[in-house]
């Protein structure tokens, strides 16, 4: 049975001293196939995206669900409605990815949603393959000795790649299941073959494109700090897999222009912190960097990291965040970039985009940018788009 609709109100209940309190209640429809022993979850900007925190939690009563939350800031917040992981997230009622809820709070207010389906009610639903002929599944199961596992990889290759002889530059791409293909993500692709598709037509631009895919421990894999909430950093081995197994066989069996210069690593979210911790401690293999939405919140250390390190420092880096994603997440990255910026001699593009969210819609908007800019000869900028 597939899973019904649920309807959510979000009643906030506003006292006249700062911290506020809200209210929050789920009503389950009668043809939802959801158990009440089900936990739902709200992840959202305000507790760091974490879809099974204890401290969102809204408990069943055996009729509806409901939790009285303190602590939630004032204002413009965005979030989303999961059962304990982003495998069970809510959908559109087909089982398509939807954007992040947003809304204002204020006082008085009573909100009102309707969640029409789970990803997982979809999880065998036939979804088409979608990635471009120029992108080929490399490996179901490369193995990664630094971590001992196993990964999918993905490698998108450029129009003209089988017949002639030329040697192109290389992006390493964290989450690559995101990357090609609808079938692989679940929260839609990144649409990078056919942006580098019309490049490479248009502009004569051409990429090698490595994706490896992120696996169940993602926010271990792709920190190398050891948290108190997370577990131990498993970041250092991830670059070493990298810089030391991972090139040296894209080098080998590809034509690639091997050199720094020609070495990009690139990622979103967990995926832009180990992107921009990468090419920090790696200058010598990785000379570019694409760090979109990093998630810095997670590694305070990487400041004192970049303070360190910078000097001496000219790979070039590019920095996006959208406002949407909230202000102590922008104010980290521009805070890292500031640095590198004052204390290296490396180039930084920096994108603050008024709109943009923490999503795969967003850095598809980006990606375009960012490959043309790390084609070209490089400048130092600062942008904000309205």
């Amino acid at each position: 049975m597939r899973l019904g609709s649920l309807i959510a109100s979000l009643i906030l209940v506003l006292p006249f001293f700062a911290v506020s309190q809200y209210r929050v209640v789920v009503q389950v429809l009668p043809d939802s196939g959801i158990v009440l022993s089900d936990s739902i979850f709200i992840a959202g900007d305000f507790n760091r995206w974490n879809p099974a925190d204890t401290a969102f939690r809204l408990i069943s009563n055996g009729k509806d669900y409901t939790k009285i939350f303190s602590n939630i800031p004032e204002g413009r917040i965005e979030f989303k409605f999961t059962r304990g992981s982003w495998g069970k997230v809510e959908t559109g009622s087909q089982g398509q990815s939807l954007g992040n809820r947003s809304v204002t709070i204020s006082s008085d207010t009573t909100l009102r949603f309707s969640i029409k389906g789970w990803a997982d009610a979809f999880a065998n639903t036939t979804v088409k393959h979608s990635s471009s002929k120029q992108v080929k599944l490399m490996d179901s199961a490369f193995f990664m000795p630094q971590l001992d596992r196993y990964r999918r990889i993905w490698i998108y290759l450029p129009p003209g790649y089988q017949e002639g002889k030329k040697r192109y530059p290389v992006i390493y791409a964290n989450d690559g299941q995101n990357l090609f293909d609808n079938f692989y993500a679940p929260f839609g692709e990144w649409g990078a073959d056919e942006t580098l598709d019309t490049l490479s037509a248009d502009n004569h631009i051409n990429f090698i494109v490595v994706g490896i895919e992120s696996g169940p421990e993602r926010l271990r894999e792709y920190n190398p700090y050891d948290n108190d909430k997370y577990g131990k950093g498993l970041g250092i081995k991830y670059v070493a897999f990298l810089a030391e197994t991972l090139k040296p066989y894209i080098d080998k069996h590809y034509r690639t222009l091997s050199d720094p210069r020609h070495c990009t690593i690139m990622g979103s979210s967990m995926g832009g912190l180990i992107s921009y911790y990468a090419a920090l401690t790696r200058p010598r293999v990785f000379g570019n960097a694409g760090v979109f939405s990093p998630s810095f919140w997670i590694a305070p250390e990487i400041m004192n990291l970049t303070d360190s390190l910078a000097p001496g420092q000219t790979s070039r880096f590019f920095f996006y965040m959208g406002k949407g994603e909230g202000d102590e997440m922008l104010h980290d990255m521009e805070e890292v970039s500031d640095r590198l910026a004052l204390l290296s001699n490396s180039l930084i593009y920096t994108v603050v985009d008024e709109n943009g969210k923490h999503n795969e819609a967003a850095w598809r908007k980006w990606f375009p940018e960012f490959i043309k800019w790390i084609h070209s000869n490089g400048y130092e900028y600062r942008l904000s788009v309205p």
